[in-house]
């Protein structure tokens, strides 16, 4: 007769340390005399939708895989992972296990929502129970709300409340980490190769999981310039959650007010998409801005892709995340400006282009950033605001440090004319948005 077990199923939440459902899945596991099976899906779904073999994500997804594979090996155990649909999947692990329990941690995008569903009720038909639990974020879903109950759609109230419930309520950390010996003993299961998932090696680095806290102490002087290497590059680790958001907010609360309320910033976007499902179906927040007549010349969207614009710090951003897989926060407002405004082109054509380059991409974070950048999100911001690269740089970049890396050919003839006028372009877009919002 099979020995019943627990599955705990991996996603965003790469990790030993401090993670809910883990810890969860191995302390039950610990009480009721059981191991748990560590699993972790590649899921045909979401790398179908990915356009470039040479993913630098799912690189970063096999490294941090294959260090986590170490660690168990280490200790007679082993993490499961497989290629295919969840549900696949899951109906294999039925049939190999007697499975008692399946524990995971809460994502919010609508599909990852019907996923879940399906996961949920596959789990629940073979007679198992089925345990989320919230770990990608601090506080989420209904966590954070108005006093009649209803969701904040401005930034600042809802940050204001946050605070509120932090301080009545301040997150435990959860030491999964110290449980690693409820995993099931068994050998060494081997991880699939990316060539085997259809993928490629990349250049990828994983940067480091720690942060300098003296640069978090200075970080609301120096995170605008983007040619200081002054951000903690950590959004990527929050991403796959190789770091936990409630460790890092409770290590930084008192070095610095800005580096916080980016936390804070976070969990009000992913609030957003659970609530507002919408926004990650291609719909504005505000319904009227889905009537504004886009330029979308193919042309120009393809010189923005490319870094051509002839204007220096947006070509500068671009190439840097076309090389890198990052962009540095306050390029990313000038470039996303640029795309929106001064081109006329759809927010979501750019969005799009960010959720295939970008090694931190998240929905909700690029979501709420290419809506805010056109005006046509929550808390945005307004869409008679148009960024002026000149002034930009100016004030961000006056040494053209940060340009002259990504734009060497800077005063040479071989690089290009500017593609707009920047008045002549900001009267379009305030001409285009008035119309639209009119009617």
């Amino acid at each position: 007769m099979k020995q019943a077990i627990s599955i705990f199923w991996f996603r965003r939440d790469l990790r030993w340390q401090d993670n809910v459902g883990l810890y969860h899945a191995l302390y039950q596991a610990k009480l009721k005399g059981h191991q748990v099976l560590p699993i972790f899906i590649f899921d045909k779904n979401i790398l179908s939708q990915s356009e470039d073999k040479a993913d630098r994500r799912v690189d970063f997804i096999h490294q941090t895989l294959t260090r986590l594979q170490s660690d168990l090996v280490a200790k007679g155990k082993s993490l499961w992972v497989q290629y295919g649909t969840p549900i696949e999947v899951f109906e294999k692990l039925f049939k190999d296990f007697k499975i008692a329990s399946v524990y995971t941690n809460h994502d919010y995008g609508p599909k990852a929502n019907a996923r879940d569903a399906a996961i949920e009720k596959l789990t629940l038909n073979n007679g198992a129970s089925y345990h989320p639990y919230k770990d990608q974020v601090i506080f989420e879903k209904d966590e954070v709300i108005k006093d009649d109950g209803k969701p904040y759609t401005i930034y600042t109230p809802y940050a204001n409340k946050w605070r509120t419930v932090w301080a009545q309520q301040i997150p435990k950390k959860h030491p999964s980490e110290k449980l690693l010996d409820y995993f099931l003993d068994t050998k060494a299961h081997k991880l699939p190769t990316l060539k085997e998932i259809g993928f490629e090696k990349t250049d990828l680095v994983i940067p480091p999981m720690q942060y300098d806290t003296k640069l978090v102490k200075n970080y609301t002087e120096q995170r605008n310039f983007p040619a200081l290497n002054a951000t903690t590059h950590l959004s990527v680790h929050l991403r796959f959650g190789t770091i936990s958001a409630r460790t890092l907010a409770l290590e930084t609360q008192s070095l610095n007010a800005t580096f916080f309320n980016e936390l804070i910033w976070r969990d009000f976007y992913h609030m957003i998409l659970w609530h507002f499902p919408h926004v990650a179906e291609g719909k504005s927040f505000k319904a009227k801005y889905d009537f504004i007549e886009w330029r979308n010349n193919e042309k120009e969207f393809k010189a923005w892709c490319e870094g051509r614009t002839g204007y220096p710090i947006v070509d500068a951003g671009m190439r840097e995340l076309n090389t890198t897989g990052f962009m540095h926060n306050r390029v990313r407002m000038i470039v996303a400006s640029f795309l929106t405004k001064h081109l006329l082109i759809d927010w979501r054509w750019g969005e799009a282009y960010f959720a295939q380059k970008l090694l931190d991409f998240d929905l909700a974070a690029n979501n709420g950033g290419w809506q805010w950048a056109s005006g046509s999100g929550c808390d945005a911001a307004p869409y008679f605001r148009v960024f002026n690269p000149r002034l930009q740089t100016e004030k961000f970049d006056k040494d053209l440090k940060y340009i002259r890396h990504w734009v060497p050919e800077l005063d040479s003839l071989k690089y290009p004319k500017p593609i707009v006028v920047h008045e002549e372009a900001r009267e379009r877009v305030l001409a285009a948005y008035a119309k639209a919002l009119k009617e």
